[in-house]
C-alpha cells in the first residue's frame, strides 16, 4: 500500500496521506516519501500548487508513536526526519493543508508548514506532545507562536489542550472554516494554480522569512531530542500504549 497518494488536476497536485488504520500517523517513510514527493514538484513547471490531506476523515494524528518510544536522543541527532521536514519546509510553491479529523503532534506540525489552512467541523487541532513527555520537534512550537502569539501558543503545549475548528479558525490558527473542508480546499487550491507562479513563490517566502527569522527552532529541536533519553519519557509513551495514567518524576 502507497503510503501517500498523488494525483493531477490541471495546474495543481493533490497528495493524499495514506495510513487510515493509523490516524494517518506520520512515520518516517511517509514522511521520506512527501519530502521526495514535493522536491519533484518543485522542479515541475506544470505543478503551480499543491494540496494536501488525510485519507478516512483524519489529517494526520501525530508522528508514530512506534518510532519514538524506543528513540535516544543520540539517534534522533542523526534522524533522517529533520531532512525531511527541512525539505518540505522548504516547498516553494503554495501549499494549502485541508483538515478533517485529527491534526496533533507532528500532524499540525505539517499543516502549520501549509501556507494556508482550511479547517472543517470534526477538525481536531493540538500539540499534545507534552502528555508523552516531549515537546513538539519539527518547530511546531515555534510556528504556532509565530501564528497565534505566546498566550495561546502557551496554553496549548502546555496543557496539551485540543481544539476544535471554529477555534482554529477564531484565533488565526487556520485560514478558512468550511463546512466542507476538501471542497473549499479544492477550489482555494485550483484559484492559487490560476494566479502568477513567481509572485506567489516570492511572496511566500518573504511570508515565511518575516514569521521565522527570529524563531528558536533550533533551540526547540534540541530540546526535544534530549527529552527522548528521560525516564518519564518512556513511563508517558508507556501509560500512553497502556491506556493509564502516567506517573511523572521529573527524571
Amino acid at each position: 500500500m502507497s503510503l501517500l497518494l498523488e494525483t493531477r488536476d490541471g495546474a495543481w497536485t493533490r497528495l493524499v496521506i495514506n495510513r487510515p488504520a493509523a490516524r494517518n500517523a506520520l512515520n518516517t517513510a511517509l514522511l521520506a516519501d512527501l519530502a521526495a514527493t514535493l522536491t519533484r514538484l518543485a522542479a515541475n513547471p506544470d505543478c503551480r500548487a499543491v494540496l494536501i490531506h488525510g485519507t478516512e476523515g483524519n489529517f494526520a494524528a501525530g508522528a508514530d508513536i512506534t518510532e519514538i518510544a524506543t528513540k535516544t536522543a543520540a539517534e534522533a541527532a542523526r534522524d533522517p526526519r529533520k531532512a525531511h521536514w527541512a525539505t518540505i519546509r522548504a516547498f516553494p510553491k503554495p501549499l494549502v493543508a485541508a483538515i478533517e479529523g485529527f491534526a496533533l503532534g507532528g500532524g499540525l506540525e505539517l499543516a502549520l508548514m501549509a501556507d494556508l489552512m482550511v479547517v472543517g467541523p470534526t477538525a481536531r487541532l493540538g500539540l499534545p506532545e507534552t502528555n508523552l513527555g516531549l515537546i513538539p520537534g519539527a518547530g511546531g512550537g515555534q510556528r504556532l507562536m509565530a501564528r497565534i502569539g505566546p498566550a495561546r501558543a502557551a496554553r496549548l503545549v502546555l496543557t496539551g489542550e485540543i481544539i476544535d475548528a471554529p477555534t482554529a479558525h477564531a484565533w488565526g490558527l487556520a485560514s478558512h472554516l468550511a463546512e466542507d473542508a476538501l471542497t473549499e480546499a479544492e477550489t482555494l487550491t485550483a484559484n492559487l494554480a490560476d494566479r502568477a507562479p513567481l509572485a506567489l513563490m516570492a511572496a511566500k517566502a518573504a511570508l515565511i522569512a518575516g514569521a521565522e527569522s527570529a524563531l528558536a527552532l533550533t533551540q526547540e529541536r534540541q530540546a526535544f531530542e534530549s527529552l527522548l533519553d528521560t525516564a518519564d519519557k518512556a513511563e508517558s509513551i508507556g501509560a500512553f500504549q497502556d491506556r493509564r495514567r502516567p506517573g511523572f518524576q521529573g527524571r
